[in-house]
């Protein structure tokens, strides 16, 4: 067993019912305090909050944040960008992951599988805007293709990950 997946299946393992409990509801709402957290999963004010403390020290919670709308921004483009590299090492995966990730568009950003290399999620403003990315991504090191599919709406999107019963 790999390091990462012992890591994730004795995590696992230590979530209990009331964990899960928690987790759901810190990711409807992370704003709520402990005493109403603990009221939703069935604990007093103290052992919640210790449960939160310890889900946070295992690197189960990563961080709390506020979802803001990005049409109410001004960044009403979404584009899937599929990267095609004709180079497979070590230091040129790393001069990309470096480039990519200092890119404020870049909203996620994943090896992939299959036919492409790499797939980003990215938000702009414009087209105009979305061309000076471009140049900026292709510019970063050598690619072999770059392929942009722009969202036309969005039907579904979630933050919540479908915490698995005990």
């Amino acid at each position: 067993m790999t390091d990462v997946s012992a890591q994730s299946s004795e995590a696992n393992r230590r979530l209990d019912a009331i964990d899960r409990k928690i987790l759901m509801v810190l990711q409807e709402d992370a704003s709520l305090s402990v005493a109403e957290i603990g009221d939703r999963v069935g604990l007093s004010s103290t052992p919640c909050w210790k449960r939160i403390q310890r889900l946070e020290a295992d690197g189960v919670i990563l961080r709390r944040v506020a979802l803001v709308d990005q049409n109410k921004i001004g960044l009403g483009i979404s584009v899937f960008v599929s990267v095609e590299s004709a180079d497979h090492s070590e230091a040129w995966l790393r001069k990309f992951a470096e480039a990519v990730s200092s890119m404020p568009e870049v909203m996620e950003f994943y090896r992939m599988a299959g036919d492409v290399d790499y797939m980003l999620r990215v938000v702009v403003a414009d087209m105009q805007s979305y061309d000076v990315f471009y140049k900026k991504l292709i510019s970063a090191v050598p690619l072999k293709n770059v392929t942009s599919r722009f969202a036309m709406e969005k039907i579904k999107s979630v933050t919540a990950l479908p915490v698995p019963p005990v």
